[in-house]
């Protein structure tokens, strides 16, 4: 009888075990994914200043416009968490159209090697950055799955494992359209 028992607590602590390591795994492919967004983010808020500078050259009286993108690339830089990134992500978005529509008005600007180089490295830059908001949605689906069926979800409530928020757009803001930046 003492080895029944002694069988049972051995099968319950190997799948606690495996249960709390196949968890820490999730999590940590969900920091992951978001190094990988963050990864993309830093290079776009490079890009940025380069990008304004170059417009700059040509339409000197649109300041109200470069101050905008200037403010929301600070403040996507700066966001703490994942729904604050978002906010600050779409803002930049809008911003960025704004910027775009100015450039629309210069035909030398369109003409200029810089500017259409900024433009293409942009455009990758931002295809990066989609996949990698794809990718960290997919993981943070299969982590929040997994912590919420059951019998995970009382190991998961025991060893204080939580939700993670996605990276969603705005759908007022009109971040869901693609940034433009071909003319």
């Amino acid at each position: 009888m003492l080895w029944i028992v002694l069988a049972i607590v051995a099968i319950i602590a190997v799948f606690l075990i495996v249960s709390y390591n196949s968890l820490v795994t999730m999590r940590q492919r969900v920091k992951n994914a978001w190094s990988q967004i963050d990864v993309q983010l830093k290079r776009r808020y490079d890009l940025i200043p380069n990008l304004v500078n170059t417009v700059k050259g040509y339409a000197t009286h649109e300041r109200e416009t470069f101050e905008k993108v200037t403010q929301a690339r600070n403040m996507a830089i700066n966001a703490s968490d994942v729904n604050e990134q978002a906010g600050a992500e779409n803002m930049l978005s809008g911003a960025l159209k704004s910027l775009f529509a100015v450039a629309e008005s210069y035909p030398e600007l369109k003409a200029d090697s810089n500017f259409r180089q900024l433009q293409e490295e942009l455009s990758n830059t931002e295809g990066k950055i989609a996949f990698s908001r794809q990718f960290y949605n997919d993981t943070v689906m299969k982590f929040n799955t997994a912590i919420q069926r059951f019998p995970m979800v009382l190991i998961a409530g025991m060893f204080g494992f939580h939700k993670e928020s996605y990276f969603n757009l705005d759908e007022e803001s009109g971040a869901r359209e693609a940034v433009k930046v071909e003319f």
